[in-house]
Formats: C-alpha cells, sequence, structure tokens
C-alpha cells in the first residue's frame, strides 16, 4: 500500500521535531555529569538553560514568516543545523559562558526554530482533516525525544562521559536532514497535491490577517491561552525537564533507574499526546486543557512524597500522560479564536509565553535547590501553579450567553 506524501511530510517533520526535543532534554541530563566536572552551580546551569528556553521561545513567532520567506524545507534545515552545530562544539566547552553560549544560546534558537510552531504550520498546510491528530503526533514526537535520548544520553554519558552523548546527538541531528531534503516542501501544491482530506488548500498561515496580534492581545483569550501555556511551559520542560534527574539522584536513585523512569515517563507521554489530538477532534478543547492541567497539578504535589522506584513510576506515568497533551487543544483553541490562517503568528507568540514559563522555572528551580537544599518547595508550588492553570483553562472561549427577552 502506497503512503501519501503528505504521511510522509509529517513524518520527516515529526523526525526533526524528535531531535529537537532531545537537545532540549540534554543540559538536564548532563547536568550531575556537569556539577561534578566543573563544580558549577545548578543556578549557573539552570540560568543557562533559561536562556535556551527563552530563545527556543522567541524563535517560534517568526517561524510562520521565515517558512514565507525561505519554505518550510529551508527553514527546517537551518534549524537542525544549529542543533548538530550547537551539540558538535559544545563538547569543547570549559566555562559557565561558554555553555550558556552554545548549550543555551544557539541550542536554544536551532530546537526553537525545529518545534511546536513548525509543526502547527505544516498540519494546517498540509491537512485538513485528521489535523488535531497529526497535531497529536507532533506532540507525541516530542515525548518520543524524551522517550529516547534521556535514557539514551544517560546510559552513554555514564559510560563514556557526556562528550560522547553529544556528539552522538550531534550526528543523529545531521542524519535528520536527509529526509527533510528529500521529502519536505512548504505547501501541497509545490508537488501537484491539494491537503489531505480537502478539495482545495486551507488558509495559508503564512500570511496573517493584517493586524491580527493587535486585535489578539485585546482579548481575554489571547491572554488565558497565553498564562496557561506559560504553566505549562514552567511546570514540564522548565522544572521537570530541566531538573526531575537531578532531583531522583539526589534522593538515592541510581542514573539507570532515574532514567529509566524518564523513559517511562515518555512512553506515556506519546499515549497522552496521541490520545489528545485524537480527543481534539472529538471534544471541547477548552474543557480538556481544563482537565489536563487539574491533573497535571495532582501529580506534582504527589511527587515531594516518592521516595522508591515504584512511587517514582507512578509519578511518571501520571505526569506522563498530560506532559504535551496540552499542545493538541491549545493549538485548536488559537485556530478557533483567531483563525485558522493566523495560526503561525498568534500561536508563535502563545509558544512563546510557554518558553518563558519554562526559563524561569529552570531557573528558579535552581535557585530554589541551592537555597534550600532540595527541589520539595519546587514540585509544591508548580503543583499549585498546575492547579490555578486549570481554573483559567475553564475560562476560555467560553460562548457569550445570548441577552435575555426584553
Amino acid at each position: 500500500m502506497r503512503i501519501s506524501r503528505h504521511w510522509l511530510v509529517a513524518g520527516a517533520i515529526a523526525s526533526a521535531i524528535i531531535i529537537s526535543a532531545g537537545t532540549r532534554v540534554a543540559p538536564g541530563v548532563f547536568l550531575p555529569l556537569l556539577t561534578n566536572e566543573f563544580g558549577w552551580s545548578r543556578e549557573s546551569l539552570g540560568l543557562s538553560v533559561a536562556v535556551g528556553l527563552v530563545l527556543y521561545g522567541l524563535a517560534g513567532p517568526f517561524v510562520g514568516s521565515l517558512i514565507n520567506r525561505i519554505g518550510t524545507r529551508n527553514t527546517a534545515i537551518i534549524g537542525l543545523v544549529l542543533i548538530a552545530l550547537s551539540a558538535a562544539i559544545g563538547t569543547t566547552v570549559t566555562n559557565e559562558l561558554q555553555f550558556a553560549i552554545w548549550w543555551g544560546a544557539v541550542s536554544g534558537l536551532g530546537t526553537g526554530i525545529v518545534g511546536g510552531v513548525l509543526g502547527a504550520a505544516v498540519a494546517m498546510r498540509w491537512f485538513v482533516a485528521r489535523r488535531g491528530f497529526v497535531q497529536g503526533i507532533f506532540g507525541a514526537a516530542t515525548s518520543t525525544g524524551q522517550l529516547l535520548f534521556v535514557p539514551v544520553l544517560a546510559l552513554v554519558g555514564a559510560a563514556s562521559g557526556w562528550r560522547a552523548a553529544s556528539l552522538l546527538l550531534a550526528l543523529i541531528t545531521a542524519l535528520i536532514i536527509i529526509p527533510v531534503i528529500w521529502l519536505v516542501r512548504t505547501d501541497p501544491a509545490d508537488v501537484g497535491l491539494t491537503p489531505y482530506g480537502g478539495d482545495a488548500p486551507p488558509p495559508n498561515t503564512a500570511h496573517a490577517e493584517a493586524g491580527v496580534m493587535r486585535r489578539a492581545v485585546r482579548t481575554p483569550d489571547f491572554w488565558l491561552l497565553a498564562s496557561t501555556f506559560f504553566i505549562c511551559g514552567a511546570t514540564s520542560n522548565g522544572l521537570i525537564g530541566t531538573h526531575l534527574l537531578a532531583h531522583a539522584v539526589e534522593h538515592g536513585f541510581t542514573t539507570d533507574v532515574a532514567a529509566g523512569v524518564l523513559a517511562l515517563m515518555g512512553t506515556m507521554n506519546f499515549v497522552g499526546t496521541l490520545a489528545s489530538g485524537w480527543l481534539t477532534d472529538r471534544y471541547s478543547p477548552r474543557l480538556l486543557l481544563a482537565a489536563y492541567y487539574g491533573f497535571r497539578g495532582l501529580s506534582l504535589l504527589f511527587l515531594p512524597f516518592v521516595h522508591d522506584p515504584l512511587q517514582l513510576s507512578i509519578f511518571a506515568v501520571l505526569f506522563g500522560l498530560d506532559y504535551i497533551a496540552t499542545v493538541p487543544p491549545t493549538v485548536a483553541l488559537t485556530s478557533e479564536v483567531f483563525g485558522a490562517r493566523n495560526v503561525g503568528l498568534v500561536y508563535g507568540w502563545i509558544f512563546f509565553a510557554h518558553q518563558m514559563g519554562a526559563a524561569l522555572a529552570a531557573w528558579l528551580g535552581g535557585v530554589i535547590r541551592d537555597t534550600t537544599g532540595d527541589y520539595l518547595l519546587a514540585f509544591f508550588l508548580a503543583g499549585v501553579t498546575a492547579v490555578i492553570g486549570s481554573a483559567l483553562a475553564a475560562r476560555i472561549n467560553r460562548p457569550t450567553p445570548a441577552p435575555a427577552p426584553a
């Protein structure tokens, strides 16, 4: 059976997103090794990670414009080249400034280009039917990156050092460029096709409505979407993605056990994100989003009471199910509120809020650890914040009641 070109393009972009996710979690995996080798503080390493997360998010709003200027394929290639350079040259770092440049700034720009906004644009251009599911695939690709690279980088780092693990990351990134060059194009029309499930091209997401951001920042829905995604970033790859491995090792878990638990989290993340895409095509994304944040808050509040591998595995299952499950309903709500043609730009700024939350949590997590001696306060605050996010999500895009008759 011949596979549609639409799914091949989605597969190539998903592969690029996988390597982007693997690069983003690498500093968290290397953190204990870097601390032992150089004696750097958790706060300084967290700040470097925060720099990368800020640039990761800041790249998002400009990806749509970059696609419009040079095409999807060239945009993805630029991001992948930056990722490969950061991982390769990053092996030469000897001080915190160099680490911040290569594993913070350069890595952040590369992974920001090959990130959620690129996937959202491809889903909107290449698919009419199954958009939510495709967006779920891209979200699952992020969790797959964690599933694959956290244990691999941790094990290679423990056996051969973090530099060998970093070089492996650079090599795999270079290989991913090949299918991107071969398969990816900007629009289906470039290869004589129409979008999957549609008879005509969807609205051009690269050309946003004039003044859409001026309109967006005046609407409560934009700020609710941005604030909930800020909380998503803070409670996921900001705190957990950066500090969970170090927390587990400090509390007596071996590196192998901690890496295995993170792999389990990645597996559940994969399942949860695909399921979220399927659910988003069928149910209210607003209610799904509220449920996801509430569930996340409860799992984070459970984490300070985890003391053995079984309990840590239970946390990995609970938290992993909605680690990135928030992406499909957030993209769907952005399209619903602001229009499909504006998703690239508006979601780009919403995604920037996500990364600002992640950056703040990556840094503050290190500050709390250095100040109090552990991460327990950070996890508790993150749990409370996620519950607040659930309440905010419930207010997004609520239908306005009809006026009562006179």
